[in-house]
């Protein structure tokens, strides 16, 4: 038996996903004549409360596009520490937008606006010019820690208060709502721009969709244009996001009950030394043992992970991890 928990990326898509890409009704996007691409931009855009949107390849395309909409050049934006879009985007706020990055301690990568108001610049000249805030929901390196609207909304006020832009990179935004109870159409009181996933979770086989109001998104398709993000008959793809949309959402909350099973039989283990709250569907723990011994353990009885540090292993659950495999890791972990 194979038991894949390196990522929530590697799921495949279902028997009724590849059914409606398969009759996805497609056209030239860049013409703006794909229908299902049309289709799926509207249907996130009126999920979460925002004008419009846009489909691009990727979480890193659209949160990038976000930043190039919201700063200027000798600009700065404020962000968690662990944040995808400075960790694990190439460098790309410094490549494609020339803005320098200010980067605070939240709490397993969340922030709150007592962290945030004290780091926004005065004008000055010797300082970058603070124009937004990236927030990402739920928290990759934070163990899929997740915000609630309740802790976002004080962060908002900040930003409106100082003419701040506030974006969302939530590439895992719907393990929050289900984890929450929150309403996604309630994030569009508050964000400039959020960024949805559907390759993650949702298990659609590539895409991301960003949202904002409709001027944004009018500068959004030139950046995506030049970023190399312009797409045809790219409908195809964007089916299996509305697919994802539609049918895939209430279903996460059996990848948090999996994730929380081995959270529990994790700390059993005598060769581990911790285990990070398990609140959403991610698994982070640390490792008497090199990181790498455990997961050649791991590898030889059929489960793969990824190390995050020396000795720190990631499992991440998804829609491609059944009952009966999360049985037998439970029980691989116990015979380590």
């Amino acid at each position: 038996m194979t038991v894949d928990l390196r990522s929530d990326t590697v799921t495949k898509p279902t028997p009724g996903m590849l059914e409606a890409m398969w009759s996805a009704k497609v056209g030239d996007d860049v013409f703006g004549e794909d229908e299902a691409i049309n289709e799926l931009e509207a249907k996130a855009a009126a999920m979460f409360g925002m004008e419009a949107g846009i489909f691009c390849p990727s979480g890193t395309m659209t949160n990038q596009i976000a930043i190039k909409c919201f700063t200027q050049p000798l600009d700065e934006l404020i962000a968690d520490q662990t944040a995808h879009v400075y960790r694990y985007e190439g460098g790309g706020i410094a490549f494609n937008s020339a803005v320098s990055t200010r980067l605070l301690n939240g709490d397993r990568g969340r922030l709150t606006a007592e962290m945030i108001d004290p780091e926004i610049n005065a004008e000055n000249i010797h300082y970058p010019h603070t124009s937004l805030v990236v927030l990402e929901n739920t928290v990759n390196k934070g163990g899929g820690s997740c915000y609630t609207l309740e802790q976002i909304a004080p962060i908002a006020e900040l930003c409106k208060k100082q003419g701040l832009k506030l974006h969302l990179d939530g590439a895992r935004i719907f393990n929050a709502l289900v984890q929450t109870g929150d309403q996604a159409v309630d994030y569009g009181k508050y964000f400039d721009g959020i960024s949805v996933c559907l390759s993650k979770g949702l298990g659609a086989p590539v895409g991301s969709v960003l949202l904002a109001d409709k001027a944004t998104i009018k500068y959004a398709r030139r950046i995506r244009k030049v970023l190399g993000g312009g797409m045809r008959q790219a409908g195809f793809l964007a089916a299996a996001g509305s697919y994802a949309l539609d049918h895939h959402v209430d279903r996460l909350k059996i990848d948090h009950e999996h994730a929380h099973i081995l959270a529990e039989e994790l700390a059993k283990c005598d060769w581990v030394t911790n285990v990070v709250p398990a609140e959403t569907n991610i698994v982070l723990f640390d490792t008497e043992k090199p990181a790498e011994e455990i997961l050649a353990k791991l590898e030889a009885q059929g489960i793969k992970a990824n190390a995050t540090d020396k000795h720190r292993i990631r499992f991440v659950l998804h829609l491609d991890v059944h009952p009966e495999q999360v049985e037998h890791t439970v029980k691989v972990l116990g015979s380590i």
